[in-house]
C-alpha cells in the first residue's frame, strides 16, 4: 500500500526488488491511491483491510512524508501478521485493532539494498526487508527490538455528542475514487440505545437522508448509507459527491438521530 500512484515507476520498481530477493513471493496490491502524504487515510485503509488477508501476510505500507529524516523504519509483528512501514503513525489503526507482539527497527544492512536513496526507502529499505521476511528470516534479524508503546500513533477520529446522543459531530475522512465521502461515523451509530440515525447535516446546513442503497434516491440526489468498511458514507447517485456537495477531508458534519418510536 502506497501513495505513489501508478503513473510513475515507483510501484513497479518495489515489486522488482521483491522479486529479485524472493522470486516466489506473492504480491497483492492493496492500493497505491492513498492521497499523497495522507497518513490518516493510509492508516484507516490498512487497518480495515488487514483482517481480510491470511495470517502470516507481510504488509509493506509506504506513506512517508518524513522519508530521509530521523524517523524510524519498523517491522510491527502482531498476533496475525507483519507490517513494514515508517514509524510515523501509519500503523495506528493496526495497533488499535490487533494485538501487537513485537516491534523491530529495521537497521540490518544485509536486509536493505546496498545503495540507499534519501527519498525512496520503499525501494531501498521496506521492500527488501519484506522480501527477506518472505524468504524465512525472523523479524528479529531486521534489527533491535523497540517497545511498541513508543511507536508514533496519530489520533484516530472520535465522534462527539453535545446533547446526550441526540446528534453526533464528526468529520469527512477522505473521498474514494467515485467521490463518495467516507465519514467518521460508524455503522454501530445507525441504531444505538433506542435511537435511530436519520441523516446528516452538512457544513452549509443541507440535510442528507439516511438510506440503505443508492437506488432509494433519484439520480443526482444525495444520501448517506452504511459503507462496506464499517463507516457511513455520503454519496450522490450517479455523480461525484465530493464535487457536487463541495465537501473535502476534515469538513465537519453532524449525524442526526431520533427515538425509534418517532415517525420520520
Amino acid at each position: 500500500m502506497t501513495d505513489f500512484g501508478l503513473q510513475d515507476h515507483y510501484v513497479g520498481v518495489m515489486k522488482g526488488v521483491i522479486a529479485g530477493i524472493s522470486p516466489f513471493a506473492g504480491i497483492i496490491d492493496l492500493t497505491h491511491g492513498i492521497t499523497p502524504q495522507n497518513i490518516l487515510q493510509g492508516s484507516l485503509q490498512l487497518g480495515l483491510s488487514a483482517p481480510y488477508f491470511p495470517d502470516g501476510t507481510i504488509f509493506v505500507a509506504v506513506v512517508d512524508p518524513g522519508v530521509g529524516t530521523k524517523r524510524k523504519a519498523i517491522a510491527l509483528v502482531t498476533e496475525k501478521q507483519i507490517f513494514i512501514a515508517p514509524d510515523n503513525g501509519l500503523l495506528s489503526s493496526v495497533m488499535s485493532m490487533q494485538r501487537v507482539d513485537n516491534c523491530y527497527i529495521i537497521t540490518n544492512p544485509s536486509c536493505m539494498l546496498t545503495v540507499q536513496s534519501t527519498t525512496f526507502h520503499g525501494r531501498d529499505v521496506f521492500a527488501p526487508a519484506a522480501a527477506h521476511l518472505a524468504n524465512g528470516i525472523t523479524p528479529a534479524t531486521l534489527g533491535n527490538t523497540v517497545n511498541p508503546e513508543h511507536c508514533i500513533r496519530i489520533p484516530l477520529p472520535e465522534n462527539r455528542t453535545p446533547d446526550g446522543e441526540l446528534s453526533w459531530q464528526g468529520v469527512i475522512l477522505y473521498a474514494d475514487v467515485y467521490g463518495n465521502l467516507i465519514t467518521s461515523f460508524t455503522d454501530d451509530q445507525l441504531e444505538k440505545k433506542g435511537k435511530k440515525a436519520v441523516g446528516v447535516f452538512l457544513k452549509n446546513g443541507d440535510f442528507v437522508p439516511l438510506r440503505r442503497t443508492y437506488g432509494e434516491v433519484a439520480e443526482g440526489e444525495p444520501l448517506i448509507y452504511g459503507g462496506s468498511s464499517g463507516f457511513l458514507e455520503i454519496a450522490v447517485r450517479n455523480d461525484n459527491a465530493s464535487l457536487t456537495l463541495g465537501l473535502k477531508p476534515g469538513d465537519n458534519i453532524e449525524l442526526r438521530v431520533q427515538s425509534q418510536n418517532t415517525q420520520t
